[in-house]
This record gives C-alpha cells, sequence and structure tokens, in this order.
C-alpha cells in the first residue's frame, strides 16, 4: 500500500508516539482531580506537551495553548467565542468548512461576511484587502494552507493588514502546523487553530488553539475544571477557561512525543523532503495527455499537496482505480472546500488530491506517476 493521503491525516508516525500512548494509558490518570501520582503523571503530560507546542510555535507563555479534540474544536471555540451580532469577518474562498460552517453559523446570528476572492491558480487577490474593510470590521480568519492547491497564504502580507487596520487574525493552521514554520509572536497572529492528526504526526482527536494574551474568548463548553468547585461561573484563566472536562491524555502524550520528534527533525528538513517529493510528482505528470494540475505550482512555498483531474473522468472513479488497482490511497471529491471547488470551476468533478509526507519515497512517487501514466493512455 501506497498512502498519499496526509492533508486528511497522516498514517505513518514517529517511533515514540504509539509507545507514549501506550505508557500513558498505563499510567495517567485525570489530570488536576487529585494529588496521587497517576494525576500528577497525567498533568505533566499536559504541561510538558504545552511546552513543546509553545517551543514549536515561538510561544512566550505555554499557558496561552489550550487543548482541544481537533482544529474544527479550535475554530468554533475562536469563532463562536469571539464574535458578536453586528461584526464584521473577512475570509476567504479557500476556507475549509471547518472556518466556514462556524462563520455561517454566525451569519445566521447577526455577523457580517465577506470573501476574498482568488485566481485561476486559487492563488489570494491580496489586492481586494481594502475594498473589503468595514467600519465594524473586527477580524481576519484565514486558513495558512489550502487543503486543496496547496497554496500558501501570505501570512506576512495579512498580518501587515490586520495591524494596520487594528484587526484581530485568526488563522486556520491545520494544514502548515509540523510542516511550515509559525511564529505566532512575531508574525502577529492573535489566534492559532491547530490539530494534531495531520502534520504535526499525532493521534486523532488531538489539536489545539493558541490565544493571545488580551483575548478573551467565551468558552464553547463550560464544566469540570479540577478548581474552583463552588464557583457558578467556569474559570476564566487560560488554559482552564477552553479546557472543560476531561482532556485526552492519552492522545496528548502521543502528540507530545510527535512534537518532540518535529523539533528535533526540524520543519525545514520535514518541508524540504515534501517539496522534493511534489516536485518529483508533478514533473512526472504535468506533460500527460488530458492531466490538469490545480494551484500555483512555481511557487517555492507551497506545501506537499497536488490535486488534479484526468480530462472529465469522476475524481471518485480515478481515486477508486488507483486503491483497487495500484493500492494508491488518495482522497477525491469536494475536499471539504466547497468556495475553492466553486472558484476553480470542479464542483461536479471534485478532484483527485494526492498529498505527501516526508516519510514517503521517491520509489512511491515514481510507481503513482506510471499508474497515471497508464490511466492517461
Amino acid at each position: 500500500m501506497i498512502y498519499f493521503d496526509n492533508a486528511a491525516t497522516t498514517l505513518q508516525k514517529p517511533e515514540g508516539v504509539e509507545e507514549a500512548v501506550i505508557q500513558a494509558l498505563r499510567r495517567a490518570g485525570n489530570a488536576g482531580r487529585g494529588a496521587h501520582e497517576p494525576t500528577l503523571a497525567a498533568s505533566r503530560i499536559l504541561y510538558q506537551t504545552r511546552e513543546k507546542l509553545a517551543r514549536l510555535f515561538v510561544v512566550s507563555n505555554p499557558s496561552r495553548i489550550a487543548f482541544t479534540s481537533n482544529a474544527t474544536e479550535a475554530l468554533n471555540i475562536a469563532i463562536q467565542g469571539i464574535f458578536k451580532p453586528g461584526d464584521h469577518v473577512i475570509t476567504s474562498v479557500c476556507e475549509h468548512n471547518s472556518v466556514l460552517r462556524p462563520l455561517y453559523r454566525m451569519e445566521e446570528q447577526g455577523i457580517e461576511l465577506s470573501l476574498i476572492d482568488v485566481d485561476t491558480k486559487g492563488r489570494l487577490r491580496y489586492d481586494s484587502l481594502e475594498e473589503l474593510v468595514r467600519a465594524n470590521t473586527k477580524a481576519v480568519v484565514i486558513t495558512h494552507a489550502s487543503n486543496l492547491t496547496g497554496n500558501v497564504t501570505d501570512m506576512e502580507r495579512i498580518a501587515s493588514f490586520t495591524k494596520e487596520h487594528g484587526l484581530l487574525l485568526i488563522v486556520d493552521a491545520s494544514q502548515s502546523a509540523g510542516i511550515l514554520p509559525i511564529s505566532v509572536e512575531e508574525t502577529g497572529i492573535d489566534v492559532l487553530c491547530f490539530t494534531g492528526h495531520k502534520g504535526l504526526l499525532g493521534p486523532q482527536g488531538t489539536g489545539g488553539i493558541y490565544v493571545r494574551e488580551g483575548i478573551e474568548i467565551a468558552p464553547l463548553k463550560v464544566g469540570g475544571s479540577g478548581i474552583h468547585s463552588f464557583d457558578k461561573k467556569h474559570p476564566a484563566m487560560m488554559p482552564t477557561a477552553l479546557e472543560a472536562g476531561t482532556l485526552n491524555v492519552h492522545g496528548i502524550a502521543g502528540l507530545g512525543a510527535s512534537v518532540d520528534y518535529i523539533l528535533q527533525t526540524g520543519t525545514d528538513k520535514i518541508f524540504e523532503k515534501e517539496m522534493a517529493l511534489s516536485r518529483r510528482f508533478v514533473r512526472g505528470i504535468q506533460d500527460l495527455p488530458d492531466i490538469h494540475i490545480y494551484g500555483d505550482l512555481e511557487s517555492g512555498l507551497r506545501t506537499g499537496i497536488v490535486s488534479l483531474n484526468i480530462g472529465e473522468e469522476d475524481s471518485a472513479k480515478i481515486s477508486d482505480i488507483l486503491w483497487e488497482d495500484y493500492e494508491i490511497c488518495v482522497r477525491a471529491g469536494a475536499h471539504c472546500a466547497p468556495l475553492m471547488h466553486k472558484a476553480l470551476g470542479t464542483i461536479e468533478q471534485g478532484a483527485v488530491r494526492f498529498s505527501f509526507s516526508h516519510y514517503n519515497t521517491a520509489e512511491e512517487i515514481d510507481i503513482a506517476i506510471e499508474a497515471l501514466r497508464e490511466l492517461c493512455v
């Protein structure tokens, strides 16, 4: 089997991840719910993993990072906890439904929404930003990298814009965390939402949200916290404010191990390997008859995602053939990115998405190239 569906979830994890989960299952209790060794072990896992994430994202205060079950929960916390009726929000057509659907829900409750469009290669039209600003604009919510085209957002340009206009910058790092360098404080990111099971190479059911000091978010859920149990209101200090209930300590232990690996390896090496594989793949298929590749292939800064179609064939059919005949795992369809498909004109057809990991090999790439060559004959 050849696995090229890493934008959905990474299958191959660093060696220490499985062992960290097993050890946590054996030793970790419920963090903050006692003073015995099992609960202290759980608390240490949370503390240490929070510190590792802070190093990865260059955050000076690790307590500004709260754990969530994934990026979807983190984005819902941010969007539903910050915006109020009458606020205006700028987002883009590149967004995943984890951004769009919470915003649409808030739009029904009275917020206003504007979209940054893209060109034919799925590149954001940054020049339109000034036209979208209103007196009541509160924030820009933007993906760091498209899960369909692999195009990377010019975050410095967006951050400069939000700073100039006094807006919040909320970033979806689902496709970039662990692959691209992210320095939230230096860049000027106010809220960063990330998941653990993609580029961070951790278990599913893990993720988090960074919130800049001075920003208050109404929690999406309240309940058990392990502290201030007699108060009617949930504690307001971070990270407890956004961590009601029992956390996935076992999964977070695995996440801590995967972040260790990323810190030791370096995102630069991970990125370079994924880009080398992506370039090899594109070179091998770009001249095949009827192949149409989406995204900005000339850019040196993109993720290891290559989405394509073969003529007018349905993307699901191509994906099925790749699995049934070649045991190649890819993702077909809409990829939870409806506005991008609309912009690219692929609503009916969808697209076949190859998404590479640095664990993939040149030999696997060559097998995929040959498979597509046979399909294009």
